[in-house]
């Protein structure tokens, strides 16, 4: 204990420790001050050094201050686990849930095929993205968080190749209502999906470049092409200017509000720059579905690997 003179202040070592050990070890201890003097610092210097501090790591206050339901219960109760499995039953119950209501408008044919299609792969990907904040910090979260994608990477492996029958699930997500397609696109897209999820997860904003302009930019060209599409690409007569304008705009504007999104929850720092860098990726990302070496090999391909690299390069 260091007794700080008449005023009866006292800063123990264990106080010490936490924000000011470096402060101390770096730096030879000077002849003891005055009273009043070293009361002054007793008073002012904690303040200051946790200000200096605080300014240094906003982000990581931020994170501090706006934790997930999460990752305070694996925090203080260590059920991380347990809060994880649950959370994964959740976001595979309404991913499930999800498929299957497009499955019924598919049997009862209130859209036609090809929107059926498109209206399955813009809302999947975007919804699941809800769920991930439900998740714990733990290493594990990512994993289990992957496990609803995961299992439609096997669903589409044992449909393409006839293993399993389903025909509601394949009039709803292939083209012409061959099984095979499935081993195609729909293949393609629960394993960006996956991947995104396991790998990249909620801190980075390639993982939402990738899933935004795969499902919000991807999906509302087609939609908007076929309808408004009457102006054709010099350079690809099967895309338009309206369709690519549409993806464009749909895969921004998607990336920037799922931006916010994590912000709220400290995952992600919200910036200008970081906007601009999400433009740029969709932009890109357009530039190549509109190429016709999307339509050859397919644009659930190409459209993730391209803001998968523009987005490393930019972020």
């Amino acid at each position: 204990m260091l007794s700080l003179g008449p005023l009866g202040a006292h800063i123990s070592p264990l106080s010490c420790s936490t924000y000011h050990a470096p402060l101390l070890q770096s730096k030879r201890l000077s002849p003891a001050p005055t009273a009043p003097a070293s009361a002054a610092a007793a008073s002012c210097a904690p303040r200051s050094l946790c200000f200096l501090r605080r300014r240094s790591s906003r982000f990581a206050a931020e994170r501090t201050r706006r934790p997930t339901m999460a990752a305070a219960i694996s925090l203080e109760a260590g059920g991380g686990l347990a809060h994880d499995l649950g959370s994964a039953a959740v976001t595979a119950g309404v991913a499930l849930a999800l498929l299957k209501f497009f499955e019924e408008l598919a049997k009862r044919g209130v859209f036609e095929q090809k929107l059926s299609r498109k209206l399955v792969h813009i809302s999947v990907g975007l919804v699941f993205l809800l769920f991930w904040p439900l998740f714990s910090s733990g290493w594990y979260a990512p994993f289990l968080a992957a496990l609803a994608p995961g299992v439609n990477i096997i669903r589409m492996l044992l449909l393409g190749l006839g293993l399993m029958k389903n025909e509601a699930m394949v009039k709803s997500m292939s083209r012409s209502g061959d099984y095979r397609e499935l081993l195609k696109g729909p293949l393609y897209y629960a394993t960006t999906v996956t991947l995104a999820t396991s790998v990249l997860w909620r801190t980075s904003p390639v993982a939402i470049a990738l899933i935004c302009n795969l499902c919000a930019g991807d999906g509302i060209a087609d939609v908007v092409g076929r309808h408004l599409g009457k102006e054709k690409l010099p350079y690809n007569p099967n895309k338009s200017y309206a369709g690519s304008i549409a993806m464009a705009v749909a895969g921004f504007l998607a990336s920037v509000g799922y931006m916010h999104y994590f912000h709220t929850f400290g995952f992600i720092e919200e910036t200008w720059y970081m906007a601009l860098g999400f433009l740029m990726v969709s932009v890109a990302a357009t530039l190549v579905e509109s190429h016709p070496i999307s339509t050859e090999l397919d644009d659930n391909l190409t459209v993730p690997l391209t803001s998968f690299l523009v987005g490393s390069l930019i972020f």
